[in-house]
């Protein structure tokens, strides 16, 4: 690896440099991830919850109401409806019911 970050360095290409550098800030981060077995799946998942979100944002009046709705998203809270417009408990829940 070494071996590598040095060619980099001294290569004329920008972006092998830009690289290098960025590699050995960062090499003690990348190795550990790399043995973990660790992958960015989970940080995609949320990116997708939240380019959902910004999507269905065009009607929020402002900010707060976008970061209300991204928290709501991503929390994945089970006892919510889907719809809003749904009662979260049925209207006879409690009541007695006849039944013929």
């Amino acid at each position: 690896m070494n071996k590598w970050l040095s060619w980099a360095r001294r290569s004329r290409l920008e972006p092998f440099k830009r690289l290098a550098l960025t590699l050995k800030a960062h090499l003690g981060g990348v190795v550990r991830g790399m043995l973990d077995g660790r992958s960015n799946a989970y940080v995609e998942a949320m990116n997708g919850l939240l380019q959902q979100t910004k999507t269905a944002a065009r009607g929020f009046r402002n900010i707060e109401n976008f970061i209300a709705m991204a928290y709501l998203r991503m929390s994945k809270l089970k006892h919510l409806p889907q719809n809003p417009l749904v009662p979260a408990v049925a209207r006879d829940y409690g009541r007695y019911r006849h039944v013929c």
